[in-house]
C-alpha cells in the first residue's frame, strides 16, 4: 500500500477553529482526570475514602455548614468500622481534615461531569461533535457516570462490619476504569489532530502492546495500594533477601487463587515484575523504531514512553525502599496517568507503512 493510500484511510480530520476546540476541550478533560487521580491519591493515603459514609450526588456537593451538621456527619462516621477499628477517639478537627479530602474527590468527579456533559452539548449544537464522534462523545460520558457508581461500590465495600480499608478489588477497579477513560480521552482527542505521516518506524501493534502493558501494570498497582503491600518488603531488587521469594511466602494463603488479591507478598511480586516487563517492552519498542529512522515523529513518541516508564520505576522503587511516602506515593501515580497519556496519544499516532 502506498503512503498515499495509507493517509486517505485515516480519519479525516481539518484545522478548522471549532474542531481545535474540541481538541482543547479534550485536553482540559484529560487534566482533569489526573487531576482527579492525585486527589484520589491522596484520598487514599490519608486513609480519607471513608470519612463520608452516604452517596448523595445531588444533595452531597454541600458540606456541613454549621457545627450541628459537623457532628451529624461525624456522628454517621463514628458508626462506620474504620472508626470504632482504627480511629476511635479521633477529634472533631481530625474528622474534618480527611472528610475534606474526600468531598474534595467528589467535587472533582462533579466538575468533571459538568464539563464534559456542557461540552457535549455546546458542541453537538455548534456542529463540531457529529455521527460517530457525538456517539462516542456520549459513549466516554457514560463511562464517567458508571466510574462514579464504581467509586461508590468502592466505598461501601470498606463500610462493611469488620473493614478499615476498600476492598483491594474494588479499588483496582476503580483506578483501572479511570485509567481506561483517560486513554479512551487521549485516543479521542487525537481524532481531532491533523492526520499522522505514515513512516516505517511507526508500528501501531508495538504501540498497543505497550500501552496495554502500561494499565495492567496500573491494575497490579492498585492491588499493592488497596492491601497496602507497599508497606512491606520494604529493599530491592530483594524481596524477602531473595529475588525470587519462598513459594511458601508467595503462596501463604488457601485457597491458591486469593494469593493474588490477599497475600501482600505475591501482590508486591506481581508489580515488581510486571515493572521489569513494561520497562522490557518500552525499550525494546523504542530500539525497534529508532533502528529504522531515529528523527521520525513515531521514534521520538516512543523515545518519550520509554523515558517516562524508565522515570517511573526508578520512582517506584524509591517509594517502596522509603514505605510509600505520601508525596512520592501521589507522584507514583500521577506520573503512571502521564505514562497513559504519552503511550496511547503514541498508539493513536503511529500509522506504519505496509510492507
Amino acid at each position: 500500500m502506498s503512503s498515499a493510500e495509507v493517509a486517505s484511510a485515516l480519519p479525516i480530520s481539518d484545522n478548522q477553529p471549532n474542531r481545535l476546540a474540541v481538541r482543547r476541550w479534550l485536553f482540559v478533560m484529560i487534566g482533569l482526570v489526573i487531576l482527579m487521580v492525585m486527589v484520589g491519591g491522596a484520598t487514599r493515603l490519608t486513609g480519607s475514602g471513608l470519612s463520608i459514609t452516604e452517596w448523595r450526588p445531588v444533595t452531597g456537593a454541600i458540606p456541613p455548614l454549621d457545627e450541628q451538621a459537623w457532628l451529624s456527619e461525624f456522628d454517621r462516621y463514628r458508626a462506620s468500622p474504620q472508626y470504632q477499628l482504627l480511629n476511635a477517639g479521633m477529634e472533631l478537627s481530625e474528622f474534618k481534615f480527611i472528610y475534606w479530602w474526600e468531598w474534595g474527590h467528589r467535587q472533582l468527579g462533579r466538575l468533571l461531569g459538568v464539563v464534559f456533559g456542557c461540552g457535549i452539548f455546546w458542541f453537538a449544537l455548534t456542529g463540531a461533535l457529529r455521527g460517530r464522534e457525538l456517539l462516542m462523545a456520549m459513549g466516554l460520558a457514560t463511562l464517567g457516570g458508571l466510574q462514579g457508581a464504581v467509586g461508590w461500590i468502592m466505598v461501601a465495600s470498606g463500610l462493611k462490619p469488620g473493614m478499615i480499608a476498600v476492598a483491594p478489588v474494588k479499588l483496582m477497579l476503580h483506578l483501572t476504569l479511570a485509567s481506561i477513560i483517560l486513554t479512551l480521552l487521549t485516543l479521542f482527542a487525537a481524532r481531532f489532530s491533523p492526520p499522522a505521516k505514515p513512516d516505517r518506524s511507526a508500528s501501531r501493534s508495538w504501540a498497543v502492546i505497550v500501552l496495554v502493558a502500561i494499565l495492567f501494570q496500573i491494575a497490579l498497582g492498585a492491588l499493592v495500594a488497596g492491601s497496602r503491600a507497599g508497606l512491606t518488603f520494604n529493599t530491592w531488587p530483594l524481596m524477602d533477601g531473595r529475588f525470587f521469594p519462598n513459594p511458601q511466602t508467595l503462596l501463604a494463603v488457601s485457597p491458591l487463587i486469593e494469593n493474588f488479591v490477599d497475600n501482600v507478598a505475591m501482590v508486591q511480586f506481581n508489580h515488581r515484575m510486571m515493572a521489569f516487563v513494561v520497562l522490557g517492552l518500552a525499550l525494546y519498542a523504542t530500539i525497534r523504531s529508532r533502528s529504522i529512522d531515529p528523527q521520525a515523529p513515531a521514534a521520538q513518541r516512543f523515545v518519550l514512553v520509554s523515558g517516562l516508564v524508565v522515570l517511573q520505576f526508578a520512582l517506584g522503587v524509591i517509594t517502596l525502599i522509603h514505605a510509600v511516602p505520601i508525596v512520592l506515593g501521589i507522584a507514583h501515580q500521577v506520573l503512571a496517568m502521564a505514562i497513559v497519556v504519552a503511550a496511547a496519544w503514541n498508539s493513536a499516532r503511529s500509522v506504519a507503512l505496509k510492507t
